[in-house]
């Protein structure tokens, strides 16, 4: 198995939450709610990666904003500079972005076009997974 984005992806699928831009906080966090995620893409006209509104920013928008926030389109609650990696980053790459830069979401995109996105939950999972395979490969080689 290739310690890869790629290979992620071809194991938990592809699929996104995506939203538009003009969705409302309340909208977005019960399509959060509903579907046990803690992000949505937001996509723009050109179906171009536009921004991500995730738990965080919700919390912070309530903070800023009180409940007021809620009617707000998430286009303007948004984190607009969005980090991205490719189906090519590896494991290690990401999860080193995602601990640095306290993401917990990292959309996946090819050629300007979303293709996937990947939670920490995703990387930690396929790191307990290669550390299992490693333990289980040195306890074949002391036994043989």
């Amino acid at each position: 198995m290739s310690n890869t984005v790629k290979a992620i992806l071809d194991q938990k699928g592809r699929d996104v939450v995506t939203v538009g831009p003009n969705t409302t906080a309340a909208e977005a966090a019960k399509i959060l709610n509903s579907r046990k995620i803690g992000a949505v893409v937001i996509l723009g006209a050109d179906d171009r990666i536009s921004g991500i509104f995730t738990e965080r920013d919700l919390v912070n928008a309530v903070a800023k904003f009180g409940k007021e926030c809620l009617d707000q389109p998430v286009v303007s609650l948004m984190t607009s500079k969005v980090f991205r990696c490719h189906e090519e980053t590896t494991v290690n790459e990401l999860m080193e972005l995602m601990t640095s830069r306290r993401f917990r979401h990292v959309p996946v995109e090819a050629h300007g076009k979303l293709t996937g996105i990947i939670s920490i939950g995703d990387v930690v999972k396929t790191r307990i997974a290669e550390v299992e395979r490693e333990a289980e490969e040195i306890k074949a080689y002391i036994a043989g």
